[in-house]
């Protein structure tokens, strides 16, 4: 295991002052803690480069996939900078060290024809008649989770933690607590509003969570719907829908929202700021859609292009 005192401090330093998710911080922890397995006896707080570099190629036979060890290195990197800074290492053993270079893959995405025959689907089966008062419940939630998602390009974090309060008011606009406690305000379509208030006004007709905080609630240990199970519905949605489901996750959807902005002419500094981006370069990833309308237009309309 990890030195316990050293790794400890080290997450406790990246939550309060850089605001590290739950999920970057368990991420750090067991890469971490791996690295401190390879290393055997060998204290953690002293290993050297020849222990990372070593570590570096047990990854890779190990098969990991380049983007995973650029992950690990990442941490480790994090972690001896600040035992540096803390001077408890005089030296960093990671500084010589360099990630995989990789091309970003382009994200899969949805067309906008594929994208609103998902949302058809899920308005459908909220007109059917469902044999009972928790599945018509649930067919409503996940009718309003499309609405909103693709109105707004939340992350599926985001989404499933709302709080119920988005719904309560009549506003186009609603505020997002994103990473690193970072706010922002995103945009919310007619339709996503009115599937908003269609949900909670059935949810109340039903007598459900009432007491609730979230707008979409559950019984599990964080009060509201997970990630998981949204993922797994969604899927269900889109094969009864016709598409293929192992190309659909909210993600896609997320990945759809900017592209499909794009693609009709929205500036890339307003797509990275509803996506809540800190970076743009995360959002140029989005940018081989402005490439295709780009040559699509070139062909189009040059006159060159025309003979």
């Amino acid at each position: 295991m990890a030195s316990g005192f050293d790794l400890e401090n080290f997450l406790e330093m990246c939550a309060a002052e850089r605001g590290a998710a739950e999920n970057t911080l368990a991420g750090y922890r067991r890469d971490l803690e791996d690295f401190s397995a390879f290393l055997g006896k060998t204290p953690l707080v002293q290993a050297g480069s020849a222990d990372v570099s070593r570590y570096l190629s047990d990854l890779n036979r190990r098969g990991f996939a380049e983007t995973s060890q650029a992950r690990r290195l990442s941490a480790l990197k994090q972690f001896y900078k600040f035992l540096y800074a803390e001077g408890t290492r005089e030296d960093d053993p990671t500084r010589t060290f360099s990630a995989p270079k990789k091309a970003a893959p382009l994200p899969k995405i949805l067309s906008i024809e594929e994208v609103d025959r998902l949302i058809e689907q899920a308005r459908l089966e909220t007109l059917k008649p469902q044999p009972s008062r928790a599945k018509r419940l649930r067919a409503q939630r996940i009718y309003t989770l499309i609405e909103v998602l693709y109105a707004t390009g939340l992350r599926v974090s985001e989404l499933v933690a709302l709080p119920v309060t988005a719904a309560m008011r009549d506003a186009r606009l609603i505020e997002i607590k994103g990473k690193g406690g970072k706010e922002r305000l995103v945009p919310l379509s007619h339709a996503a509003q009115g599937a908003m208030k269609e949900y909670v006004g059935l949810r109340s007709a039903e007598d459900a969570y009432e007491n609730s905080p979230w707008l979409f609630p559950s019984h599990g240990d964080s009060g509201h719907l997970t990630r998981q199970h949204f993922a797994r519905e969604l899927k269900e949605l889109a094969a009864s829908a016709g598409l293929d489901s192992s190309k659909v996750s909210p993600h896609v959807l997320r990945h759809a929202f900017a592209s499909h902005l794009l693609q009709n002419g929205a500036d890339l500094r307003v797509v990275q700021q509803l996506l809540g981006h800190a970076d743009i370069s995360t959002t140029q990833i989005y940018t081989h859609v402005l490439d295709e309308r780009l040559r699509e237009l070139v062909e189009s309309a040059h006159p060159l292009a025309m003979k």
